[in-house]
């Protein structure tokens, strides 16, 4: 599971039903179990996906046995998702990370 701070406001962005919207409009469709989306998607077998409103959290179970072309659109449909999601950029979600791990965010 992989979490990702959201930019500041975004949160009410993407709560209640906002956050299956959003990802229906990234990988197609959605259900909604356990106050979490539930999607699958080219390479991504499933996709769990909730946010607490400061933080955006993703479960995802990978399938490595599809094409290459498949595995590039799910990572650009994937990254889409994210800066959808979170407001942050692909490289600004990796400072962000980097940032974190060394102990200064």
């Amino acid at each position: 599971m992989r979490t990702y701070g959201l930019r500041r406001g975004w949160g009410k962005k993407i709560e209640g039903g906002n956050l299956r919207s959003l990802v229906e409009s990234s990988f197609g469709s959605a259900q909604e179990a356990d106050s979490k989306v539930v999607t699958s998607f080219g390479a991504l077998a499933k996709l769990t996906t909730w946010t607490d409103g400061k933080s955006l959290f993703v479960d995802t179970v990978m399938n490595p046995e599809v094409a290459e072309d498949v595995a590039r659109n799910t990572i650009s449909a994937y990254n889409r998702f994210l800066e959808q999601a979170t407001g942050y950029a692909t490289k600004e979600r990796a400072k962000r990370a980097q940032a974190k791990a060394k102990g200064k965010a």
